[in-house]
């Protein structure tokens, strides 16, 4: 007989806990869905982002990973991203990123800032940048083989080192 006001207790105190922080998750945007709310397409962040926090108040963000990601792209890259990668968020515009690295040539170059400018994104590497058709971003690659991968197959960025000359 003692033992039902314990369990009578427990019960109410179960009940009237919030549901699971995964379901009060679920219903935030992904990080691919925000992206595109600052007008930007959604492969400029390769699949597998695990979570991400924005302050809205400065644009200060951090995407997660599990792990760091690596992959070519057809043609000259070969890009890697950090567990995480972070910088500042506005309309247009990505600015004091850290994180990605894109290899040119012979040297990994940080890409520190991407611009959008109607239908092309210029990604900066600080000394110099390279504008692409906004069209090569619409699908994220994937860490390990880009685009390449057997579902994926494309012909995206099939460019030949557009980073070695300053535009």
């Amino acid at each position: 007989m003692t033992r039902l006001p314990i369990l009578i207790a427990a019960f109410l105190f179960l009940h009237h806990l919030p549901p699971p922080l995964l379901a009060a998750e679920s219903d935030s945007p992904t990080a691919y869905s925000l992206l595109q709310s600052y007008n930007f397409p959604v492969g400029i962040l390769p699949k597998g982002v695990v979570a991400y926090d924005l302050d809205t108040s400065t644009g200060k963000f951090h995407v997660y990973f599990n792990g760091s990601c690596s992959f070519s792209l057809i043609g000259s890259y070969q890009l890697n991203y950090k567990s995480t990668i972070s910088g500042y968020i506005s309309e247009n515009k990505l600015t004091k990123l850290s994180g990605i690295k894109v290899k040119v040539l012979f040297l990994w170059l940080n890409i520190v800032e991407v611009v959008r400018n109607g239908d092309e994104m210029a990604f900066s590497v600080g000394i110099t940048s390279a504008n692409f058709e906004i069209e090569e971003f619409l699908e994220s690659p994937q860490c390990g083989c880009g685009f390449e991968c057997n579902e994926l197959s494309s012909d995206k960025f099939d460019r030949s080192f557009p980073f070695v000359s300053s535009s």
